[in-house]
């Protein structure tokens, strides 16, 4: 047996009601509530950036490819989508699935109010899988296969403006030379609450009736949206689809699109980078102090074994073998503590946020177990390290001296 091993596990089995016990309490709990802090931290940090991107994916999708054009208005030259990527994308491996789209500026007019909006029209292709979550109330819109939809969805903020629910009718002023009216059913209420990009503008209907107001065929429409199977290969997507289309197609990212969002999300992870440093920072200082406080309650001990031969890396292999054992404690505590408290979070809700200023109504937890595996071998790894900066002193103490030692 390796003596070193036996004679730190002997010490730690003979610490009850020391001073010893309480350091090694001291040590376990600090580290277990460090690596507590960064997996909720960065499990937190995962539930923002998926629940954001997929609010804003599920409403616009990966890429969406209009008319190239020098302007910057919703109502382009429309695209005709009779085309390569619209009707073979399926042979194309990265994407997963193209849509067509228009926008028609107007005004919702009622009995109180008047409130300018973008109506968005869909087809019988749009992905209500991705965007069902949002759908809070009533919904989704119903498709007649000979003439087009006269039922709209509402966001909650427009509802609530207009004082309007599901089931009431609403009539819509379409902005153009003559304008048209149309008088329309609500039947849904979505809610993204990303109201400065969505829900305090938008409504959404069918693309036929856009395209029986601009008198446009049923193979015309704004654009084409494109969800690929890869978020993560952006990139290579966008290289890849300027390929595929007519040259005066425009390709355009969504998180090109909506880059303060993408850029907000990205300083918020910077900002949890830091603060896991700074958590890992005051574990090691902790482990430290701790490695030499062990050290000095056992110098007599140390001195008896340079006494009977023993050399240093043995003598240091006792407390590095104990400082492990406290990182192991100390990491189980830590995986309890966070995983607990995250599964509280994730079931219960019990931690609620502004929607308005966050996107969203409660605190979300992004399960990444990579990421919960990833923290803990940090841990282990930079906290084993650091112990051996504390043990280096071993090979300064005298032998007769430290038995003396009281």
């Amino acid at each position: 047996m390796n003596l070193s091993y036996f004679i730190s596990k002997r010490i730690a089995g003979n610490q009850q009601d020391s001073f010893s016990s309480t350091i090694h309490k001291i040590a376990v709990g600090s580290i277990g509530i460090g690596l507590a802090v960064m997996i909720v931290s960065f499990l937190i940090l995962k539930g923002f950036q998926n629940t954001v991107t997929d609010k804003i994916y599920s409403f616009s999708s990966h890429f969406q490819v209009t008319k190239y054009t020098m302007g910057n208005s919703y109502e382009e030259a429309p695209i005709s989508i009779d085309n390569e990527l619209f009707n073979n994308y399926q042979k194309y491996d990265f994407i997963d699935h193209v849509q067509e789209y228009s926008n028609k500026a107007g005004l919702i007019k009622t009995e109180e109010e008047v409130l300018g909006i973008i109506f968005k029209g869909v087809s019988k292709r749009f992905d209500l899988n991705r965007f069902g979550e949002n759908i809070v109330e009533g919904r989704f819109i119903s498709f007649d296969d000979e003439s087009y939809s006269k039922e709209v969805m509402l966001s909650r903020v427009i509802a609530d403006k207009l004082k309007l629910s599901v089931g009431d009718k609403i009539t819509v002023h379409f902005f153009q030379n003559p304008p048209r009216v149309r008088r329309l059913d609500v039947v849904g209420i979505y809610e993204t609450n990303l109201s400065e990009y969505y829900d305090s503008k938008i409504i959404i209907g069918d693309l036929r009736l856009i395209q029986r107001l601009n008198d446009w065929s049923d193979s015309v429409a704004r654009g084409m949206e494109v969800f690929v199977k890869d978020p993560s290969r952006m990139d290579q997507a966008e290289k890849a689809l300027d390929e595929i289309v007519d040259y005066d197609f425009f390709v355009e990212k969504i998180s090109d699109k909506y880059i303060q969002v993408f850029d907000w999300l990205h300083l918020i992870s910077r900002q949890v980078n830091i603060f896991l440093g700074i958590i890992l920072f005051v574990v090691c200082v902790n482990m430290i102090s701790i490695i030499l406080i062990l050290i000095m309650e056992r110098t007599q001990m140390i001195g008896l074994l340079k006494a009977l031969g023993a050399n240093n890396s043995q003598i240091r292999s006792i407390f590095i073998y104990n400082g492990i054992q406290l990182i192991a404690k100390g990491l189980i505590l830590g995986n309890v503590l966070g995983i607990g408290v995250c599964m509280v979070q994730y079931y219960f809700k019990v931690i609620s946020l502004n929607p308005a200023d966050y996107y969203m109504s409660y605190v979300p937890i992004g399960w990444a177990w990579d990421v919960i595996i990833g923290l803990n071998l940090l841990t282990l790894l930079v906290v084993s390290l650091i112990i051996l900066i504390p043990t280096a002193v071993i090979s300064r103490i005298n032998a007769i001296k430290s038995i003396k030692f009281d």
